[in-house]
């Protein structure tokens, strides 16, 4: 079976040990984790968890099944099923050179990165969007240097009012 992606974003009881008990369920089940983010919401009650798994649709359709189960979630989206808002952001530091400085800084800028630092053999580029643009911009970098990478993982949200729904019934 071909294996896909699958974002799910879940309203969870922001209750001491959430984050533990819902990657926990990960590890115990030996799922994978492709990225894994959350925060607080507007209301201190509940909080957001966005995970990023892959797998065949039988490894998804029960990685969705066990999430649902656990005691502290409210309820969870497929944000790949549904018309979805979905980002992230990157920093990547690259070794520069006079002679490919403004390469770099072109290319960033197509993409509309930001450079938020640079020194005299380096420079840090800041980037928001979706992972597929994230890749290729990584892409058109792999003709430098690249020193370090860091990214936070996929967040998103459904373009709906799902949420309001959701919460009004609480």
């Amino acid at each position: 079976m071909k294996e896909r992606k699958k974002i799910l974003t879940m309203l969870v009881e922001n209750n001491y040990g959430v984050t533990s008990r819902v990657s926990g369920m990960f590890s115990r089940r030996g799922f994978n984790l492709d990225s894994f983010t959350g925060c607080d919401t507007l209301d201190p009650r509940f909080s957001r968890i966005t995970v990023v798994v892959h797998g065949d649709e039988q490894v998804l359709e029960q990685i969705e099944k066990q999430v649902r189960k656990l005691e502290d979630v409210i309820y969870v989206t497929d944000l790949t099923a549904v018309d979805s808002v979905c980002r992230e952001l990157m920093l990547v530091k690259v070794r520069v050179l006079p002679e490919n400085r403004q390469s770099i800084m072109a290319v960033s800028s197509i993409f509309h990165g930001k450079v938020v630092d640079v020194t005299r053999d380096s420079m840090i580029i800041e980037l928001t969007g979706s992972p597929k643009k994230i890749d290729g911009f990584m892409g058109m970098l792999e003709e430098y240097d690249i020193i370090e990478v860091s990214r936070t993982g996929v967040t998103g949200m459904a373009r709906d009012s799902s949420e309001e729904k959701h919460l009004t019934g609480i």
